[in-house]
């Protein structure tokens, strides 16, 4: 099982099935919030649906296609972030991520965002890490720019949120870039 250790307060872990109630807790508790930027919301209905979806994890790790990871904030699941996929033929990795309303703030999200960059860098040895935020969701546009990713453009209509669509700004960084940043 992967688990990597960021801080004192902070650690990754693959998810495993006798965690889906505190996932499907934190979503239920974020729901509404949430939904304002994430898709999936309508497919979470229970916990069972969240098993399926750590199953799922589970699969995408094995077959070495995604790295989905529970944030352990002190020693308690805060919520979720990894590579929602990853792209061997480019060498490159799309972060995903998302945190329980009441751990924003906490500078966790930042943290783990860098983490996983440095991870996708110094142990996968990928080229590029990818983190695309809906255009009017700045908090979570707000994490790549503070960690010295670059915005290389806007996706337009790239996600169809319920009733509408939105448009993804894309950020990127090089490992060469991260390597020569004072990050």
């Amino acid at each position: 099982m992967f688990l990597y250790k960021i801080d004192e307060q902070l650690s990754l872990k693959q998810p495993e099935l006798n965690d889906s109630e505190r996932i499907f807790e934190l979503t239920e508790n974020a729901r509404d919030y949430m939904k304002e930027w994430l898709p999936w919301l309508d497919f979470t209905q229970t916990a069972d649906d969240t098993r399926e979806f750590i199953k799922g994890t589970m699969k995408g790790y094995a077959e070495n296609r995604s790295m989905t990871t529970v944030i352990l904030y002190k020693g308690e699941i805060v919520g979720t972030a990894g590579f929602n996929s990853i792209n061997w033929s480019n060498k490159t990795a799309y972060i995903g991520y998302w945190l329980g309303y009441e751990y924003q703030g906490n500078g966790i999200m930042t943290r783990v965002a860098r983490a996983l960059t440095d991870y996708a860098f110094n142990h996968l040895k990928l080229n590029k890490v990818e983190i695309r935020a809906a255009k009017g969701n700045r908090k979570s546009r707000s994490i790549p720019e503070r960690i010295g990713f670059v915005e290389e453009g806007t996706i337009r209509q790239a996600e169809w949120l319920y009733d509408h669509y939105v448009d993804h700004v894309v950020y990127g960084v090089l490992a060469e870039e991260w390597e020569s940043s004072s990050i």
